[in-house]
């Protein structure tokens, strides 16, 4: 039977890559998108759909000098207004509510020479407003679920593509515009967009419901991954060995060092599901999101 979907967010990057992606599979569901920037969303009849794929929220900025009231925006938008869209969803007989959550929700990355990898055993532990944020909006939505209203939680880890925002698109224009990088063994879980939109395609059709931990067939690491950006546009990166030792002294000034060559892995057993989500290579989405 054919779905209908309604998508929160109509400039989120994630929704408005799935609504596109959608339009291959018109026989399989119709999928529209709604604002929830201001209270006109409260008088929509949500009756009609049969899932809410909520990718509505404020992402991750800098998050180490903000004040208390930019806080209580993150909160009131990832937390608050995530609850109250799982309400009236409920509310209306909808089926299924999708949140996407984040990997963001276990913390930082390992420091920079260590490894991380996350298991289902692994407790969230959110480094900051911004993590507990996502936290707390599954903390509050949990309680709703039944069996008629299942809820679905996705914690992806880094997301990239095409005109992605946060930090893929930094490496990018340093892979583009230096001529040496540091060689360092790191291990990141990262998803391409394509490959997150056929998961949410395949979760909504067998209307799953709990926690999944979607991510490409392989690890990526930082080094090799500015190797391949540097490829996609014909120029070649040499990788300088022997940073680790002054990258980590830099880590204690910048977070940023960690950001970008600590490790943070979901055990790959983690992200196995029961059809094949994972379309796109890791060397095919490079070349894809940088064509």
């Amino acid at each position: 039977m054919k779905k209908r979907i309604l998508v929160t967010g109509v400039n989120s990057y994630i929704g408005n890559a799935f609504r596109s992606y959608m339009e291959q599979f018109p026989e399989e569901a119709a999928v529209e998108g709604i604002s929830v920037r201001n209270d006109a969303w409260k008088t929509l009849d949500f009756s009609g759909y049969d899932c809410v794929f909520d990718v509505a929220g404020i992402a991750h900025a800098d998050t180490g000098h903000v004040s208390e009231e930019v806080k209580k925006q993150y909160y009131a938008v990832n937390c608050d207004l995530t609850v109250a869209l799982a309400k009236k969803a409920k509310e209306a007989g909808v089926r299924q509510f999708v949140f996407m959550s984040s990997a963001i929700v276990y913390g930082d990355s390992a420091p920079i020479g260590f490894q991380r990898v996350i298991t289902r055993e692994t407790p969230p532990a959110p480094a900051d407003f911004y993590g507990d944020s996502k936290l707390q909006a599954e903390k509050g939505i949990l309680p709703l679920g039944d069996e008629h209203f299942k809820i679905t939680i996705l914690r992806p880890p880094m997301i990239y593509g095409k005109n992605s925002k946060g930090n893929y698109p930094v490496l990018s224009k340093m892979a583009q515009s230096l001529p040496v990088f540091p060689k360092v063994e790191n291990q990141r879980s990262m998803l391409y967009i394509g490959n997150l939109v056929e998961f949410v395609r395949l979760i909504i059709k067998n209307e799953e419901e709990g926690f999944f931990f979607p991510q490409n067939e392989q690890y990526s690491n930082t080094s090799q991954l500015v190797q391949m950006i540097a490829e996609a546009h014909g120029k070649h990166v040499i990788l300088v060995g022997g940073c680790t030792g002054p990258l980590r002294v830099l880590s204690q000034a910048t977070g940023l060092v960690n950001k970008a060559f600590g490790s943070l892995a979901y055990d790959m057993s983690m992200s196995e599901y029961k059809e094949n989500y994972r379309k796109y290579s890791l060397e095919e989405s490079i070349r894809l999101t940088e064509g």
